[in-house]
């Protein structure tokens, strides 16, 4: 699958052909081309709920510079925001807006966006939607309406414990037959 061509969208679900017209008429891709945007989140893996935003990882090399153009191109946007903050010892920028009745989370920092961790999340729980098929991919989302984050719902059902975030990254190394392994004995 290729994450960094949004087109895979059009032949998903409502949910997700939505997104993708929303998406190409504010033409936000075009616009942070030179930022590496890549679309992450819930919305790409079909496990969104009807609160789920549209999350975009970039890469910038100057947070002040992104956080300009972020507020250039997107403040006349409804519920517009913007904060540059440290994160884990590194600056990042976060916008948020609505547009098309979608909520909006750009996020930015000094990592390329496919080392950045929502990107990691999201082929993670993508590798186990895939192994564990239908069923599993119901129960996230019954826990997300529930109120649960995705990788909380994920850690719930998989019974990993600690940290879900950080539980779900350790699952980057797992072999697929530990996961369905680990899924059986839950």
């Amino acid at each position: 699958m290729n994450w960094q061509d949004i087109s895979y969208l059009n032949s998903g679900s409502a949910i997700q052909k939505r997104a993708f017209k929303c998406l190409n008429k504010l033409q936000v891709f075009n616009l942070l081309a030179e930022y590496s945007p890549i679309l992450t989140g819930t919305i790409p893996i079909g496990i969104s709920i009807d609160s789920s935003d549209l999350d975009i990882t970039c890469r910038f090399m100057d947070a002040d510079k992104f956080e300009r153009k972020m507020e250039n191109l997107f403040r006349d946007q409804t519920d517009f925001k913007i904060q540059q903050k440290e994160k884990n010892g590194y600056w990042v920028v976060v916008a948020s807006f609505t547009y098309q009745d979608f909520p909006f989370e750009i996020f930015g920092s000094l990592f390329p966006p496919t080392d950045q961790n929502s990107y990691r999340h999201m082929l993670i729980e993508h590798r186990i939607l895939q192994l564990l098929g239908e069923d599993f991919k119901q129960k996230v989302i019954q826990l997300k309406k529930e109120g649960l984050k995705t990788e909380p719902a994920f850690a719930k059902l998989l019974k990993l414990e600690g940290n879900s975030y950080q539980q779900l990254l350790n699952m980057e190394g797992v072999t697929d037959s530990e996961i369905l392994q680990h899924w059986n004995k839950s």
